[in-house]
């Protein structure tokens, strides 16, 4: 396997796989506390490579091999590095996939450069969870002791609990993506498991009526959890990914 590369984002090395081959690139945004070792990256890069496709993984700061501690980021920091990456690791149109926040993040990277997407894969899209999800979720106690000290400790099904900073909370307020009109002018796909715990079928379905878009699918996976990586899951993706390309 090729040496991971870096590149420097506000003072942090972010670290990044990068294959050429034939455009548009593809360009893999993993989930929260993910990283670009994960198997949705992984066999996405091996599918590319196959098929002389440029392809492109890396991990936001404070994740896998990037420099910088995870609750000391927030969406700003992981959307500055995810725009620094398609500026100056690819060139021409993109298609982005994006598993989990990494969906927020694709469709951050299409509101910020519209003109540089091509197409879009998302797998358990999670935009505005910080507001939707965690700061509505909070009862008083947790509310309270955010106010104090600055955090709040939450349990996750996949993985050691998430610490949830008062700044990743106010941040994510100047990322919303579902309370602005979002325009997705290129072929988008969507895929939700009905079994996810993480994110809900509810939000796969407003995001899919709050975009705008001419070539827009959401497709369902029953008893697909979060993850969205066993092989039936990995070939839908596969598919999705062929479809837009084929679009694009």
């Amino acid at each position: 396997m090729a040496a991971t590369q870096f590149i420097e984002v506000d003072g942090r090395r972010i670290a990044y796989h990068r294959h050429e081959g034939q455009g548009p690139w593809i360009v893999f945004c993993g989930g929260l506390k993910s990283d670009m070792e994960g198997t949705k990256a992984v066999h996405l890069e091996d599918w590319a490579k196959a098929r002389g496709r440029a392809f492109l993984r890396f991990d936001y700061s404070g994740h896998g091999e990037s420099e910088g501690a995870f609750d000391a980021g927030c969406i700003g920091d992981w959307h500055r590095d995810t725009l620094a990456v398609l500026e100056r690791l690819t060139e021409g149109p993109v298609v982005i996939v994006g598993s989990s926040m990494g969906g927020w993040q694709a469709l951050l990277a299409a509101r910020a450069m519209p003109g540089r997407i091509a197409g879009m894969v998302t797998i358990a899209a999670a935009p505005d969870f910080t507001e939707e999800g965690w700061w509505a979720g909070f009862d008083a106690a947790q509310r309270a002791e955010m106010e104090r000290t600055g955090r709040v400790e939450l349990p996750s099904d996949y993985m050691e609990p998430y610490i949830v900073t008062k700044r990743m909370i106010e941040d994510g307020r100047d990322h919303l993506v579902l309370r602005a009109p979002l325009a997705l002018d290129f072929p988008v796909r969507f895929l939700q498991g009905t079994a996810d715990t993480a994110v809900t079928v509810e939000t796969a379905v407003r995001l899919l009526d709050h975009a705008e878009g001419a070539d827009m699918r959401l497709l369902l996976v029953k008893g697909a959890d979060h993850r969205f990586s066993d092989e039936t899951c990995l070939g839908l993706i596969e598919a999705a990914l062929e479809e837009v390309l084929a679009a694009c």
